[in-house]
């Protein structure tokens, strides 16, 4: 037995050492150690010897099995070492080749009508506020007073989420007007861009969508005051003497209201589809705060006074860009927003 051993370990010392290749290596390991390899036929050969000889003979051929197993595999590490090093020598670049041109993203229209909105608004000394999507009753109708049979507070119109606590997606940036005043005191001049939630749905509406709200509220603060600050926003915005008109209407949280339109730039004027044929769209409703609202946050209605504007950003990308279906906003198709 001793013989044998050492006769396997010279040939085995002799042929890994002039392995050249995985396919050999492998032929090797399955000459000795596979199911019907030399060393294995020793192994099994163990059950006709003697207790004494096993106890001999079984360590050794333990030792023999396990050192050609791991030269073997050190063969192999090796030979995939001088594999990977032949083929990084015969790969060469060519550094003086112009490289691939790649394409950089852009901003998604809504997010730089946003960011455009704030900079004009900023201009007049307004500052960025954000809140909660997921808000309470409270924040969202009761403290801008909303009457509890408002239309608005109805499940069509609101995405409730739970009645026990009365959370809700908010249907409008106005909740974050109350938590700024609750935490402000006057003078307040804040703009609030974000998103929203309304059960909506059709080529000039969407379930989610974006607004930009605006408080002033100070000392003195008048209605020629808003006008003033519309009148530059939407001059600034579209870059051109802007058709607009101001539509005297009614919200909850202001008195008086106003919505006030812009000349529809899909038809320009003439009707169609996207201002449901009368030529304007609306893009602001706004007004003075109604006092109500200011005793809810504890501010005085008779020392101050102030107003507030919301406009959807969604329609005002409509109108700066002529798009004219809501929903390629958020298709993200590439030839649509290649365009930005």
């Amino acid at each position: 037995m001793h013989k044998q051993v050492e006769t396997i370990q010279n040939d085995f010392a002799s042929s890994i050492q002039k392995c050249l290749d995985l396919e050999t290596a492998d032929k090797i390991r399955v000459d000795l150690l596979g199911k019907k390899g030399t060393v294995t036929e020793l192994l099994k050969g163990m059950k006709d010897l003697s207790i004494e000889d096993k106890k001999i003979y079984g360590p050794l051929l333990n030792q023999l099995r396990d050192s050609i197993n791991s030269q073997i595999e050190a063969k192999i590490s090796q030979i995939n070492k001088e594999i990977m090093n032949k083929q990084l020598l015969s790969e060469k670049s060519d550094f003086s080749l112009p490289s691939q041109k790649t394409k950089t993203g852009t901003l998604h229209p809504i997010t730089q009508v946003i960011y455009e909105a704030e900079s004009i608004f900023k201009e007049l000394g307004f500052v960025v506020a954000e809140g909660p999507e997921v808000e309470t009753d409270f924040y969202n109708f009761e403290a801008l007073n909303f009457p509890h049979d408002h239309p608005s507070r109805d499940m069509h119109d609101t995405f409730y989420l739970d009645t026990k606590e009365n959370h809700l997606l908010r249907t409008h940036t106005s909740n974050v007007q109350i938590h700024v005043m609750k935490k402000m005191a006057p003078p307040v001049k804040v703009i609030m861009p974000g998103k929203v939630f309304r059960s909506d749905s059709d080529v000039s509406h969407s379930p989610v969508f974006h607004q930009i709200e605006g408080l002033y509220v100070d000392k003195n603060v008048s209605f020629a005051n808003l006008k003033a600050t519309l009148q530059y926003f939407t001059q600034r915005f579209f870059l051109k003497d802007t058709n607009i008109r101001l539509r005297p209407s009614y919200f909850p949280f202001t008195e008086p209201s106003v919505e006030v339109d812009v000349q529809c730039v899909i038809c320009g004027g003439k009707g169609c589809g996207v201002c449901k044929q009368t030529g304007w769209l609306e893009v602001l409703g706004a007004g003075m705060v109604d006092p109500n609202v200011l005793k809810n946050v504890n501010i005085d209605p008779e020392e101050y006074s102030g107003f507030a504007f919301g406009m959807g950003v969604e329609r005002l990308a409509m109108l700066k860009y002529g798009i004219d279906n809501i929903k390629l906003y958020y298709d993200n198709h590439a030839y649509f927003l290649e365009q930005f």
